[in-house]
Order: structure tokens, then sequence, then C-alpha cells
């Protein structure tokens, strides 16, 4: 049994416990044996997943940031999630500019004057259009698997109908690598998109998806045709806006130089015995 303090945190809707393990001796088994019970929006604090700051495993960062996902598997990488982290991690003495590791990649954060923070991604995308059951999908992998489908507009408020689809495409047994995130965009305007995304490891749409904002708005400056070498755009989610740039290079048909933006807050704090 461990009484360990957390703090719960959220960005953009997306929102975490978060738990500072260098206090701690943790193991990886023990986050992802208690993670679903923390988790637990009945029987528990209540999140979409879990933060931990590692003591850090390379030579090369200042921390290692391990996420699972609220029923305790591996996301890979979580977008808001290290935006939120990063600014646990200010709050408790470190530098406004940081860099951590997910398993073998390596990102930078900056905290900004407005509390906003921003992650840059150490990723190539190459994107990929598929189609599963006859609907087409742009494939695009920002640090996590994920699935873009565009919609109409007022398809974006059909939460049933949204996650009747999530969840059949989510381990559909033609996605390879299996197990996906799935995406569902509608583009405002050239710069603008609006997003709603159903998360694996949560099985449910989430009000953010880091990750997704940034593989979503790759999937809208592909489908736009857009040929610039710099783009930036905002996304609305229903938990708040993000911001996404990257960078495109039209010979190798890849994105790279990937920033997510965003906001990054504290909700409250606590202990709990596990």
């Amino acid at each position: 049994m461990h009484k360990i303090s957390f703090h719960k945190m959220e960005g953009a809707g997306n929102d975490f416990v978060v738990i500072d393990n260098r206090n701690y001796s943790l193991t990886l088994e023990d986050i992802i044996q208690f993670t679903p019970k923390l988790c637990d929006r009945k029987f528990g604090i209540g999140a979409d997943g879990i933060l931990v700051l590692q003591p850090p495993l390379r030579d090369d960062v200042d921390y290692t940031m391990i996420y699972r996902n609220a029923d305790g598997s591996d996301a890979g990488m979580c977008g808001n999630g290290a935006r939120c982290l990063s600014m646990f991690a200010f709050y408790f003495g470190f530098g406004s500019s940081q860099t951590f590791n997910v398993h073998d990649n390596v990102y930078e954060s900056e905290i900004h004057s407005d509390d906003s923070v921003s992650i840059h991604f150490p990723v190539h995308v190459q994107i990929e259009e598929v189609k599963v059951d006859e609907l087409s999908f742009i494939k695009a992998d920002a640090g996590t698997e994920h699935l873009i489908h565009f919609v109409e507009k007022e398809h974006l408020d059909n939460d049933e109908d949204l996650i009747e689809t999530g969840r059949k495409t989510r381990y559909h047994e033609s996605i390879d690598p299996p197990g996906t995130n799935v995406n569902f965009v509608h583009c405002d305007d050239s710069k603008q998109i609006s997003l709603q995304t159903y998360e694996r490891g949560v099985e449910n749409l989430t009000l953010a998806c880091g990750t997704g904002a940034l593989a979503s708005a790759i999937a809208a400056h592909h489908r736009q045709g857009k040929s610039e070498k710099h783009s930036e755009f905002d996304i609305h989610v229903r938990g708040g806006r993000l911001k996404a740039s990257f960078d495109f290079d039209p010979n190798a048909a890849t994105y790279h130089q990937l920033i997510l933006s965003g906001p990054a807050n504290f909700v409250f704090k606590g202990s709990i015995t596990v």
C-alpha cells in the first residue's frame, strides 16, 4: 500500500492525474496496476490518463515522461499531457525550457508568459490515404497512431454516431499496426479546423487530443492540396483551442518541425492510497 500525493491537471479539457515519482519508487508495473482505479470517474479521482514525472532515464533530458491511458495501456505520446507535465515540472523548479523523453523520442517544451505551453515534436510524418468500411481516412502518426475522417460541421455534434464509428474503426482488421485513435474533422477555413477525437484507451470521445490535433492539421493541409512549406492551424476542440504548426517537405512528402501549443492548468491536488 502506498499513500501518494497527486495533482489533477487539464489541457483544453483533456484531464490527467499527475504524480512526481522522484518522491517515490513506483515501478512501471505499479503505475499500470493502479492507473484504472485512479482514473475511474466514479470510484477514483477521474481522468483520461496518468502522467508520471520520472527521474531521467537518459543523460540528454531533464526528466522522463510516463503516460498511461485510463485503462493502463501505453498511449505512446500524449500532446496535451506533455504540456501539463511540463507546466507541472516548471511549478516544481524546472526551467521554462525543458527536454524530456517519451520512450526513445526526445521532446522540447517551452512555458510562455500567458501560461500556455509549446511542445516540439522530433518526428517526421508521412500520410497515407486508406479506406475502412467504405469510409475514407487519412492515416498519420504524430507520435502515436491516428486516422482522420472529414465530416460536415453538423456531424461533429452527433456524438452517438462518432462513438459508434470510432469503436468500429479503432481495432479494425485492416488497420496495421492494430489499434488507433480516430479523429473527425471539419475544415472551417484554410487555417482553422474543428475536431472531435475518439481516443483508444479511454474508449470514448475526449474534450481534446493533442497528437490528434497535430495529425488532423497535417491531414487538412494534405486534403487542401497545399504546397507551402510552413503552415499554422487553429484547432477548435470541445475543451478549448489548440495551435499546430509544421513544415512540409514537398520532395520527400513529409511533415516535420511539429509544434503543439495550448493551455495547461492545475485543477486541484490531494493524496490517495493505492
